[in-house]
């Protein structure tokens, strides 16, 4: 990750965790970390996706890479800030058709049992827009940054892996993103505003809170510019929830006026 991979973005340079530095890298160690982790907390052991079925979607989705084509990758969520794979070049981008959502439960990392969190995902929408970013992954490097990706997203099944067509300031380009999986059991799709603040404002992991996520979510969207509706208002739901007795009535009066 040199600064040229920067060059249209300058202001991230600081701003997305480098790959080795990154504890969403997943290597098969990291995998054998989480295992444990999963059985510690008492989870079956199958409480993720089998390598071969998680190989065999990333195989379905890319064919056989021959090192001759460099590959996109659209990022709404941690991928952000924490790609956790090696990229030659990122770009704004946006992706028509679809909007990010918190649409999956989910009772690992920023949630528990008790308190579920909702994680991040893209759901269809005819007249949706979603604003990101696009990293480029050299073709070189494709075969092996896409496993360490597809071991990430494709860890419980909950997204569906394909390409879309982006835009971005420097021309269209194709990507691959991950979107959701509404066949999946933790699949709720897009919850009122009202509700998905109380999950998240409650949800608590061993990697931090479902709210610390929204936070840096928000965030990253600020520093790029990019505008979501959706994520503000979520956020705002969520303080207004977390605050405390005396802030909630102030607000109240406040709106009121």
């Amino acid at each position: 990750m040199s600064p040229d991979a920067f060059v249209h973005l300058p202001q991230l340079s600081t701003r997305v965790t480098p790959p080795a530095h990154s504890p969403l890298r997943v290597t098969p160690e990291v995998l054998a970390a989480w295992d444990e982790q999963a059985r510690r907390l008492g989870r079956a052991p199958n409480w993720r996706l089998p390598d071969a079925e998680v190989e065999a979607s990333r195989r379905a989705l890319l064919g056989t890479l021959d090192g001759r084509h460099d590959l996109w990758v659209f990022a709404y969520g941690s991928l952000m800030w924490d790609p956790g794979f090696h990229f030659a070049e990122v770009r704004l981008a946006e992706l028509a058709g679809w909007q990010r959502c918190f649409s999956f439960k989910s009772t690992l990392g920023r949630g528990s049992t008790e308190h579920p969190a909702l994680m991040l995902s893209l759901e269809p929408q005819a007249d949706g827009r979603c604003g990101g970013l696009a990293f480029r992954i050299e073709a070189a490097a494709a075969d092996a940054e896409t496993t360490v990706l597809w071991r990430r997203e494709m860890l419980r099944g909950s997204y569906h892996p394909l390409r879309v067509p982006l835009a971005t300031p420097q021309g269209d380009l194709h990507a691959i993103a991950f979107a959701s999986n509404p066949a999946h059991p933790d699949h709720v799709g897009r919850l009122p505003i009202a509700d998905a603040a109380a999950y998240i404002a409650q949800a608590q992991g061993i990697i931090g809170s479902n709210r610390e996520y929204l936070e840096q979510l928000a965030a990253q969207l600020d520093r790029l510019g990019v505008r979501c509706h959706y994520t503000s208002e979520l956020l705002a739901a969520v303080h207004a929830a977390t605050a405390p007795p005396g802030a909630k009535e102030s607000a109240r009066q406040n709106s009121a006026k």
